[in-house]
Parts: structure tokens; C-alpha cells; sequence
């Protein structure tokens, strides 16, 4: 699950981390008595307006402003508030900003020049280890940097029979180039930041800029935390941290009735049981021509219910030319989903693109019988290749 910018930031600080403070406003007039409340709490002169989306790459999409005094907060807000932000992470669409976190300014003058790095905490599922990764080049382009030169990143796997050591904080504070005071503040940063990825069962922590002010003290300017679904069920404090409306709003419908979907752009929609089978739906549907339009799990106890909330839920996307349904009849009896397809179809009615039903298990022949004596436009197969062979025919018309 994805959090916003201001709420990564209150996890952080209940740990201790350092953060760059703000205040979230929805409007413009908020975010003006919010940068008051910032300068009189904080001192700061300027007033950072950054939109609250979840997406990265703001700053370019002109979702950050710097207001340099009290009387900009407010216009800036406005071209913020509204905006429909569109970048390669947002894709064409965008996201709509409805908030926005009135931020101190951190970058505040001093003996020496402040730097910017790049900090980031997740699974590497090729070791099954948690890695710290470390670039010495902070800010906006950090993905041209990852991908021009992968060299410059410095990775910091974790043990996860022992955790993360003293040692290899230091180690990592030590490769940024820091001493002294800045040194022992990075080993604190890092050794919290670990702690507060595995207490929340965190999936992602990204923190960019990572920033060394010029009087040595180390600050989370931007957090990207992202929340293991599979791990909700510990953390009840953080449902109320879901945004639906950052969310595609096919995948929020599917969640709702307990589906596993996905949105893609091909032209093929896909509704299975089992993650596995999903994939390799996914594979036979592209090598007989076509394109997955989405993944759509509905779990080992697909009955008429759920087969007709995925139906309506694929249908829904205009790009869908034909529908393969792929069910192995283990849990659950093939002949019970064959009913529900023919009762859902009934129900939603009016349903222009051909259904290719593929069920394979208890009762197979029982099921293929009930969708060919339905009379409705649904073509059964019992093996995947007829099922792949009948995609590629009804494309082809």
C-alpha cells in the first residue's frame, strides 16, 4: 500500500528520525495559516509546496514551488491544489492533487555547503535479503544516475538471521564521505530507518533527498514508504493511511469484493484462480496474438458472486476485445463455476465480447456441457491450448 509524503514522515519521526517538518493543507487558505504555524514553530523563512501525490519525480511535473515569504504560500498552493500532475510514473492520466505539505526550508545557510544523497531500503528477492542502497547523487535524477551508471550505487545487504549491524551503518556513513558529528548522526539515521522498515513491515523506504545540512545534521527531505498488503492484517493503524482516490479506480472496485486485479494495456481480459495459473494465462494469451488486458485473481472459492464482480470489473475497460476465463476446478468444482458464469452472464446481460471459459479439474465435462447447452455467446475448452487456439480465432474476426 502506498502512503502519502506526510505520512511516511510521521512514521519516521515516531522513530526518531530527523524529517523535514511540514504541515498537509487541502486548500489554499490552509496552507497559508500552516506556513504561519511553520515560521513560528521552525524559523523558516521560505516555504516549500509540494503536492501530495503518489508518484515521484514531482519537482519536474511543477508539483514543488519554493514560496520565499508568506504572500507567495497562497498562490502557490493554488497552482498546486487542482493540478492533474503527469510524469512517466503517473503515466498519461496523471494524478489529481487534493493536498499539499507546507514544508520549512532546510536548505538555510552556514559555514559549509549542504549535500544531497540518495538512500533507499528493500527486498532483494535474488539474495531474499533486505539491501540498503546508497547513491552519493541525491535529488530528482536519481533514476538516470541507477540507470546510466549502476556503478555508482553502493549496496549494504542485510543478514536477516542477525539483522543489521553497528558495523555496517558505519560502513555506510563512512562511504558517503563523512566525519564527525555528520558521521555519528548517519549511524543513528540509518540504525532507525532499518528499525522502522522492519517494525511496519514496510516493503519500500526510499528517502530522496537524503540531506546533510551545513551544520551536520542529517534530514529526510522527501519519504516514499510503501506498506506490505500482505502484511495489513498486523497493522490496523495504517488503513486509515489509504488514499482510494490515488488508487486506479478498477483496482479500489476490486479490492472491495475481494479480488486480486491488476490493469494492463492489452486487449485480452483474464479471470483465474491461483497467482501461477494467472501467469501463465497471461503467457498463453500473448503467444496465440494477443495482449493481457489485466491479472484478475479471484481465489480458490470463485463462486457467482465473485465471477460476476470480475466480470463487471473487466468490462469496464474499453480496450477489452475478449474475455478467458481460467479456472482449475480443485477447491472449488468446475461445474459450480460454469453455473456462476452463466448466472452472471445472464445477470449483467448485454455482453458484446466473446467469453472463452477453460475449466480443468473436478467435474471438467460436467461444466463444459452446462456453458454449451446455455445458448449464450460462451466458448468452452478444457484444455489450455484450445482455449489459446480460441482466443487467437475470436481476435481474428
Amino acid at each position: 500500500m502506498n502512503i502519502h509524503e506526510y505520512q511516511g514522515k510521521e512514521i519516521l519521526k515516531k522513530y526518531g528520525i530527523r524529517i523535514q517538518e511540514g504541515i498537509v493543507a487541502e486548500t489554499a487558505e490552509a496552507a497559508f495559516e500552516a506556513a504561519k504555524k511553520l515560521n513560528a514553530d521552525t524559523g523558516t523563512q521560505w516555504y516549500v509546496i509540494k503536492a501530495q501525490v503518489h508518484a515521484g519525480g514531482r519537482g519536474k511535473a511543477g508539483g514543488i514551488k519554493l514560496a520565499k515569504n508568506l504572500d507567495q504560500v497562497k498562490d502557490l498552493a493554488k497552482q498546486v491544489i487542482g493540478m492533474k500532475l503527469v510524469n512517466n510514473q503517473t503515466g498519461p492520466e496523471g494524478k489529481m492533487v487534493s493536498k499539499v505539505l507546507v514544508a520549512q526550508d532546510v536548505y538555510y545557510p552556514g559555514a559549509t555547503e549542504p549535500k544531497e544523497y540518495y538512500l533507499s531500503i528493500l527486498l532483494d528477492r535474488s539474495k531474499s535479503r533486505n539491501v540498503i542502497i546508497l547513491s552519493l547523487e541525491g535529488g530528482m535524477d536519481i533514476e538516470e544516475v541507477a540507470h546510466k551508471h549502476p556503478e555508482r550505487l553502493i549496496k549494504e545487504w542485510i543478514d536477516p538471521k542477525v539483522g543489521l549491524q553497528g558495523f555496517q551503518a558505519r560502513k555506510i556513513a563512512f562511504k558517503m564521505g563523512l566525519e564527525g558529528d555528520a558521521f555519528k548522526e548517519m549511524v543513528k539515521f540509518i540504525t532507525a530507518l532499518y528499525k522502522a522498515y522492519e517494525d511496519i513491515d514496510a516493503s519500500l523506504f526510499e528517502i530522496n533527498p537524503l540531506l546533510k545540512t551545513s551544520d551536520n545534521k542529517i534530514v529526510a527531505v522527501d519519504a516514499k514508504v510503501n506498506l506490505d498488503d500482505n502484511a495489513l492484517y498486523r497493522h490496523k493503524e495504517f488503513e486509515p493511511l489509504r488514499d482510494k482516490t490515488q488508487e486506479a479506480a478498477l483496482e479500489v472496485e476490486a479490492s472491495e469484493a475481494n479480488l486480486n486485479y491488476v490493469k494492463l494495456d492489452g486487449n485480452v481480459g483474464c479471470m483465474v484462480n491461483g497467482a501461477g495459473l494467472a501467469m501463465a494465462t497471461m503467457d498463453i494469451i500473448k503467444l496465440s496474438g494477443g495482449e493481457p488486458a489485466n491479472f484478475l485473481d479471484v481465489g480458490g472459492g470463485a463462486n457467482a458472486q465473485t465471477v460476476e464482480a470480475g466480470f463487471r470489473i473487466i468490462l469496464k475497460d474499453p480496450n477489452v476485445k475478449a474475455i478467458l476465463i481460467n479456472i482449475f476446478g480443485g477447491i472449488v468444482r468446475c461445474d459450480r463455476v460454469a453455473n456462476g458464469v452463466v448466472e452472471a452472464y445472464k445477470k449483467i446481460g448485454d455482453i458484446r465480447v466473446p467469453i472463452i471459459v477453460r475449466l480443468q479439474g473436478t467435474n471438467a465435462e460436467e461444466a463444459a456441457k452446462i456453458i454449451n447447452e446455455s445458448g449464450l455467446k460462451v466458448f468452452p475448452a478444457i484444455l489450455l491450448k484450445d482455449a489459446a487456439a480460441k482466443v487467437k480465432e475470436v481476435l481474428a474476426k
